[in-house]
């Protein structure tokens, strides 16, 4: 049976900075929709705003861990 040669994984620190911005838009979408919904649930008007801040402030950190270089760990 013959195996197919793996690629090797990139070096940690470089990627596609499509990865960043799918962090970013990824939180802010799914905790803004989280927010969202409970706001229409608890029938409130501020978790929205908290759901699209947390969300993003959780895609930064992401993308730091995602994209720091090996060499800080």
């Amino acid at each position: 049976m013959s195996q197919s040669p793996q690629s090797p994984e990139p070096p940690r620190g470089s990627g596609d900075p499509w990865h960043a911005v799918s962090y970013l838009m990824t939180g802010v979408g799914l905790y803004g929709l989280g927010g969202w919904l409970l706001d229409e649930w608890l029938e409130t008007s501020f978790l929205l705003p908290v759901g699209i801040v947390l969300g993003a402030v959780l895609g930064v950190y992401l993308t730091y861990v995602r994209f720091r270089s090996s060499n800080h760990d």
